[in-house]
């Protein structure tokens, strides 16, 4: 059903509503499985609706990437088969407990010595740990920089890696090169960085995980095509195996995976010149676009009628909040007006996970099925450039 059909049956909600293409999710996994040489542990905290995992998971991905016992639960739930990556570099003592031995979780992350003695005292001192020390690294070419809270530094990795290659059977090193990160040579420059670091180590290396920060597709935010970032890291890894040959590449990518398949339909509540008050806003789905002030696409949607020139606005939530706001740019016809729907696209990713029930406007909003394109992609491979990205790094 295309979205504007459902706009006309009985079904649909005057409330704001999500629209999920699910041939759009299955688009994006499979294009990950085919041009991804490692393996995908999708980054649960993106989406962590059930029927985005039964789609990601009916495409092939069985590992996950987790940052709370409450996520390792649900995967344990629905998919006990699945692996179970518990990647939050700092958890609570009981965390840790649960995770290992209700959850049976193996692999964990860690950027101290205190967070390395935490693990191996909440396991009892287990022999079986897969342990990845995550490395701070720059988050240069980032939209949302995520360097400052999590990492070890260079000069302090060396003392610390030996130390998890002491007592877990396996030791990866991971790595975030931030969020919505805008060019391939992020990546070539945190593999060139592991490197140089693991090459003077006389121990084995099992694992290199290189986070996610796989961006999407916005309005001015154009990344290049993904199949670029994999070519950076395929030849950096190629270089890194000759070190070591039997690494494993392990990848953690969210957004890029899932913001195409859902968006957000709301409807105008009132119009005051180039503002329209929305209902829903910064408190609902649309966090993202009030504080780090992403702007995404949207259109509107309504019988058809003659419209003229697109006009600049932005949207004011439904709460009293006068924070409540989402400054854009967002074009739309100049005769926008109360009861007007609006999609905003590219919200599959972290538009519920964010959301609150503040003022009474709840988090939880109904999902309907369509089979639209949506209103930004980077999957359609035909008009994929197949010319080489100038390549940045040294």
């Amino acid at each position: 059903m295309k979205l504007a059909e459902f706009l006309k049956s009985p079904a649909a909600s005057r409330d704001p509503f999500f629209a999920f293409r699910p041939h759009i999710l299955q688009k994006s996994v499979r294009y990950f499985r085919e041009h991804f040489n490692g393996k995908i542990l999708y980054a649960i905290k993106t989406n962590p609706e059930l029927h985005v995992l039964k789609h990601v998971y009916a495409e092939g991905v069985r590992s996950f990437e987790l940052a709370s016992v409450a996520e390792i639960a649900l995967v344990h739930e629905h998919f006990p088969d699945a692996e179970r990556y518990f990647m939050n570099p700092v958890k609570s003592r009981a965390a840790i407990r649960d995770a290992y031995f209700k959850y049976d979780v193996r692999h964990f992350s860690l950027d101290s010595r205190a967070e390395l003695d935490k693990i191996l005292e909440e396991t009892d001192f287990a022999k079986d740990l897969s342990l990845h020390v995550r490395l701070s690294i720059p988050n240069t070419y980032a939209e949302h920089s995520l360097a400052e809270k999590f990492g070890v530094n260079l000069l302090n990795a060396p003392k610390l890696l030996k130390a998890t290659r002491q007592v877990a059977k396996e030791v990866g090193i991971c790595f975030h090169v931030g969020s919505q990160c805008m060019h391939p040579d992020a990546y070539r420059i945190a593999i060139r960085m592991t490197r140089d670091l693991i090459a003077p180590l006389n121990f084995k290396v099992d694992y290199v995980n290189v986070g996610g920060g796989f961006p999407s597709i916005y309005p001015g935010l154009i990344p290049p095509p993904l199949h670029h970032y994999f070519d950076a890291i395929h030849e950096e890894f190629e270089i890194l195996k000759e070190q070591h040959p039997d690494i494993q590449l392990l990848s953690e990518p969210g957004r890029a995976i899932v913001a195409e398949s859902t968006s957000l339909v709301v409807q105008v509540l009132l119009r005051k010149n180039d503002a329209l008050y929305i209902n829903d806003g910064i408190y609902g789905a649309l966090f993202d676009a009030g504080f780090p002030k992403m702007i995404y696409p949207v259109q509107l949607i309504r019988p058809k009628r003659a419209t003229s020139n697109l006009t600049a606005y932005r949207f004011y939530g439904p709460t009293c909040d006068a924070l409540d706001q989402m400054k854009g740019p967002f074009y739309l016809p100049n005769d926008v007006q109360e009861g007007d729907f609006i999609e905003i696209g590219q919200l599959g990713a972290y538009g519920r996970t964010l959301a609150t029930s503040f003022n009474g406007f709840a988090h939880r909003k109904e999902v309907c099925v369509i089979n639209d394109d949506p209103l930004m992609t980077l999957y359609d491979t035909s008009a994929i450039s197949k010319e080489p990205l100038e390549v940045i790094a040294a």
